[in-house]
């Protein structure tokens, strides 16, 4: 197998708190727009944790047939969704062979709201109402496999489930099955629809989430005030395409995918690293991929949940990854201060921001930044989006729900190339 192919951008779709597509996502993280607000899907008067980061005025139907949306779980909704963006934006539909169309697509939870919903069903009315259908809504493989469906994959559909790092982990193996010659073109990205009430209850209880009543005190990244994460949901999905065929067909490219490093703690099943072993290390392993030049100009988004002990871990992972000098000079912004933590589909999200800071050289904001931490003494962009020509974008995940870690980097093509 060719273990140099190019991997580059050629589509990208999203449904998210903040808008139901690329565009008005984009637009509002940058001009830092609060996508998080009371939870309205269910009552929350029993919850320790009231705030949430909820998809608004999704329709299925869009993207689905009625009898579809009666058998999919609402995670699985948001992927097909994001996906059909991508590929049609993308316009690689009957230009790539089926066998060599794979899909690869991240999700922390899958169906929980399925499972809460059946698994009441059979507890108060017998297991004989329970859905035949309740396996394949939930299982966490039917995202990708539902995206195959749709749009002819006929290589490999397979889910990223490692948390919180989901959505980063299928774009950095789909970058691998590509460059290794395993497909020549890729859905990939991360879906997530946890806002349910024995996940808010499960995450409170571990003492993750915040319990802020107020939308612009919850979710403080970077922020002394910070007290835990606020839960998100949707989905980003983008199309990954060998270069060379992307090129030959006249595809846009928005950007090159260039490393990817991918490390474990083996240290504890929440809690990072103190000295975040595994954070900085995968950082490196990322930076040498993508060929890091100290004269690079970088921006990172930052995993950035608002808990404690993330952020002061991530920075200590971005300091040793980097050198201190060269972190200072870094822009590091957290849009999860916008949309929530969307857990599988964090990843994702956070790489459609890079992208885009990339091509239009904005950085989006940590928005509420008010009292920043001595222990997270970067360049947080702290509420306002600042213009930066920067070179090498990266999302970074030094800390998650179980001990994994991943980081992806990006670049952006010369104008005569991305013609």
């Amino acid at each position: 197998m060719n273990e140099n192919r190019r991997v580059v951008v050629t589509g990208v779709g999203a449904v998210t708190p903040i808008g139901n597509n690329v565009k008005d996502t984009w637009n509002n993280l940058k001009s830092g727009k609060n996508g998080i607000a009371p939870i309205s899907l269910f009552d929350t008067s029993n919850l320790k944790s009231k705030l949430g980061a909820e998809v608004k005025d999704f329709d299925p139907k869009e993207y689905l047939e009625v009898n579809e949306t009666l058998r999919t779980d609402r995670y699985a909704q948001f992927a097909v969704a994001a996906a059909k963006q991508a590929v049609d934006e993308s316009k690689i539909e009957g230009t790539v062979e089926p066998e060599r169309f794979a899909v690869m697509f991240g999700t922390g939870i899958g169906g929980i709201r399925t499972f809460e919903i059946e698994h009441t069903k059979m507890l108060e009315k017998g297991p004989r109402r329970v859905s035949p259908l309740f396996v394949p809504m939930m299982i966490s493989n039917m995202a990708a496999g539902m995206i195959a469906i749709k749009h002819d994959c006929r290589g490999s559909a397979m889910p990223a489930v490692t948390a919180c790092a989901s959505g980063s982990n299928a774009i950095g193996e789909a970058l691998r099955m590509i460059r290794h010659g395993y497909a020549d073109a890729v859905i990939t990205g991360g879906s997530e629809a946890a806002i349910c009430p024995s996940a808010i209850a499960g995450f409170a209880n571990m003492q993750a989430l915040s319990t802020s009543e107020d939308p612009d005190a919850a979710s403080l990244p970077f922020d002394r005030r910070r007290g835990g994460f606020v839960i998100g949901e949707g989905s980003v999905a983008f199309v990954l395409e060998e270069y060379e065929r992307a090129k030959a067909r006249g595809a846009k490219i928005y950007g090159e995918v260039c490393g990817y490093g991918s490390t474990c703690d083996a240290y504890h099943i929440t809690a990072p690293h103190p000295e975040s072993r595994g954070g900085a290390q995968a950082m490196k392993d990322a930076m040498k991929e993508a060929k890091y030049s100290e004269k690079d100009i970088v921006y990172i988004n930052a995993h950035g949940t608002g808990t404690p002990m993330n952020d002061a871990i991530e920075t200590v992972a971005i300091k040793k990854a980097m050198g201190e000098d060269a972190a200072k000079k870094a822009y590091v912004s957290s849009t999860k201060s916008m949309t929530g933590h969307m857990l599988g589909a964090a990843g994702a999200i956070e790489a459609l921001a890079c992208l885009f800071a990339l091509n239009e050289g904005i950085i989006p904001p940590t928005i509420n930044l008010k009292e920043q931490d001595e222990a997270c003494d970067l360049n947080c962009v702290p509420n306002t989006a600042v213009k930066a020509n920067i070179t090498l974008p990266r999302q970074d995940y030094t800390a998650c729900a179980l001990p994994a870690k991943r980081h992806v980097h990006m670049r952006r093509l010369s104008s005569a190339a991305a013609a």
